[in-house]
Formats: C-alpha cells, structure tokens, sequence
C-alpha cells in the first residue's frame, strides 16, 4: 500500500516537472529570437546572430565536468531551481542593458546545470519501462515550447523587445515554483570528493566510462550530431527564409518552427512504437532527413518548406527519444544519471559549438545561403551514412 502511494506521488510529480520544464524551455527558445531581435536593435553584425549560440553553449562545455556531479549531489528539483534562477537572472541583465551575448551566456550558466537535472530525475522517479513515453512527453512538450516560443519571441519581440523580455523572466520565475513542488528522491552516485580537480577527473571516467560502451557510444554519437545539426538549422532556416522567400523575423521564425511541429509528430511515433533496442535498425532515418535538408536549395514557397521541413522535424523525432533513453538509462546503470547527462551535453554543445561556429565564418565569409543550406544538409546525410554502416552491428 505504500509502495502504490509512494508510486502515485512520483507520478504526480512527473507532472510537476513536465510544467516546469514547458515553461522553462519556452523562455529559453522566446529568449533566443528575443536576443536576436535585440542584436538587430543595436546594429550588430549579421554574423553575431549565430554566435549567441556559441557563448550560449560555452557553459555546457566549460562546466560539464562539475555540473553533472552537482545534480547528482543534491535533491534534483533543487537543482531546476537554482538553474530557472540564473536563468531569470541573466534575463533581467539583458533587459536593463547588459549586451545580448554576454546576457545570453549567463542565461547558458543556468542551462547547463539545469539539463543534467532535467533528464536525470526522469531515472529516478519512473521505472526504466516508462523511459520511452516519458521522453516523448518531454520531447513533446519541449518541441510545443520551441514553436510557441520562436513564435512569441520572433513575433513579439519584433514590435517590443523589452517587453517581451520582460515577460520571458516571469516564465522562468513560474517555472521555479513548480519545481519546489517536484518530488524528492534519494539521492544517488553522490561523490566522496568535491574538490575541482577531483570532479575534473571524475567527469573524466565517466565520459570514458560510457564511450567505451557499445550502446553509451552509440546514443552520444547520433544525439551529438543531431542536437548540434538542429540547433544550428533553425538559424539558417531564419537566413534562408529571408533570401528565398523574403521573410522577416516574425515569419521566419514561425517557419522554423514547422520543423519542431515535426519533431512533436516523431516524438509521439517514437513512444509508442520504437523500443530502444531497435535504435540502430532506424539510423538511416538520418540519411533521408539529411537529403531533405539538401532538397530546400530548390523550394521557392512557403508551403514547399513548410512540409519539408515539418518532414526533417518527423524524422529527427523518430530518430532522438529512443535515443535519448538509451543514453538515459545506459547512463544511470554505469555512471549515474546526472554524470551521463553531464556527459551528453557535453558532446552535444560542442557539436553545436563547432557546427554553429563554422555557420558563423561562413556568414561572415558570404557564402551565398543556399549554398550554405546544401553544405549543411550533405554533411548531415554523409554523416548518417557511415554511422549508420558502422553502428549496424551494436546490440
């Protein structure tokens, strides 16, 4: 009887944390085009647009080794809210004048610790069974913030940018509330030593840990490639939207959220139908969506792209959450879910640092757009091909 109460509880507690993380990822993706909005505002550069993405993703990469360690340590919910709180801090620093790359990175401070949180309660509060639907409903409701935010943050911000920066710091503030009512969980892999070069080394292992693992090895590739490539295509679907078709930002954001429309499609198939251990049978997904990138060279209207990109978005979805379980649940069996987090995120925002960063030169080196959306696309496709030959035979 207790055991089914104590089951109730968690579940509830899912739904806690499903809120929070809505509404916490919805600030995240408005405050994107918002700083965005705010770097046109102030005459930057064209080429400063995509390097918010790289002082955003900085922190992921700088504090991976202590993040990570940090979540597992304490009560996780106590975690997303300290994260929701630098969050809202770095937002208030950009409203009241603080440059938009720097706010922005302060913003990624509290990112960085807040994912290892995020994924990592999931292991915790719900039996490994559930890992699956539990991250469509994540992936799900994150993709439904992407739109409403580039919408909201695209839109808005266009007409008002204090404003709805303004408004973006509340979300975050909303957010934290529904995090104290989360549920605690044990705490577990909570380390002996928490000195820095300790945790440096600690994080060490655990990356080690889980590359050497067929499975580890597998799910940090592909979530790798596809977390950098996606992050790095909404901004060139921002640019390209404005060559091809002539879109300003409230549109071309609205375009670019066709494609987490997609990828909430994909997310829902994925729970219900693919079962982790058939993750490999689907990597060559990833060769068609790469094909599809290629294929917007040649649209000329907006519906043509709308259902390509709604396509790349459905396949991407297929492709992640079965993935994002693996990782999750290989993680937590080795390494500890916050460590395996840590981990992933670190892979991932260095794949959006250099992805980002060569989208940056090349903007800066005015390469036409169109030619930048086929480089993009054809090395996603080859990069799908010989993963999806190499990984063919992991079990």
């Amino acid at each position: 009887m207790q055991q089914k109460s104590s089951n109730q509880i968690h579940t509830k507690g899912f739904y806690f944390f499903l809120s929070a993380q809505f509404l916490s990822a919805l600030a995240d993706n408005a405050l994107l085009f918002a700083a965005i909005a705010m770097l046109t505002k102030l005459d930057a550069p064209t080429w400063h647009q995509p390097l918010l993405l790289q002082f955003f993703v900085f922190a992921y990469i700088v504090l991976a080794p202590f993040v990570g360690a940090f979540a597992d340590a304490k009560p996780k919910k106590q975690v997303m809210f300290i994260s929701n709180g630098i969050k809202f801090i770095g937002c208030i620093a950009m409203f009241l004048g603080m440059a938009p790359l720097y706010a922005y990175a302060i913003v990624g401070i509290g990112a960085a610790a807040y994912s290892p949180a995020k994924y990592g309660i999931l292991t915790e509060i719900l039996p490994t069974n559930l890992l699956v639907a539990a991250n469509g409903w994540v992936e799900g409701s994150t993709v439904a913030a992407i739109i409403l935010g580039a919408m909201f943050g695209g839109v808005i911000a266009v007409y008002d940018v204090d404003l709805a920066i303004i408004t973006i710091s509340i979300l975050y503030l909303i957010a934290a509330i529904f995090n104290k009512y989360m549920p605690d969980v044990p705490i577990n892999h909570k380390l002996k030593k928490n000195d820095p070069w300790s945790l440096v080394k600690d994080f060490l292992n655990s990356y080690k840990k889980l590359w050497v693992d067929p499975l580890g090895q597998l799910s940090l590739t592909i979530t790798t490639l596809f977390w950098g490539a996606g992050a790095t295509l909404r901004l060139v679907i921002i640019a390209w939207a404005a060559y091809a078709l002539g879109y300003g930002l409230d549109k071309s954001t609205t375009l670019s959220a066709t494609v987490a429309l997609g990828v909430a499609i994909g997310a829902v198939i994925a729970a219900f139908l693919i079962k982790m251990k058939d993750s490999t049978k689907i990597l060559p997904i990833g060769i068609i969506m790469g094909s599809l990138v290629c294929s917007m060279v040649f649209v000329t209207t907006w519906q043509s792209a709308a259902i390509i990109l709604v396509l790349i978005g459905i396949l991407s979805g297929l492709l992640i959450v079965p993935l994002n379980a693996l990782l999750q649940h290989r993680g937590h069996l080795l390494i500890g879910a916050g460590h395996s987090i840590a981990v992933q995120n670190f892979n991932e925002n260095l794949g959006i640092l250099i992805l980002s960063g060569t989208y940056t030169l090349m903007v800066k080196g005015n390469i036409p757009i169109n030619g930048i959306m086929f480089i993009f696309g054809f090395f996603v496709l080859l990069s799908m091909t010989v993963a999806s030959i190499y990984y063919s035979k992991t079990k």
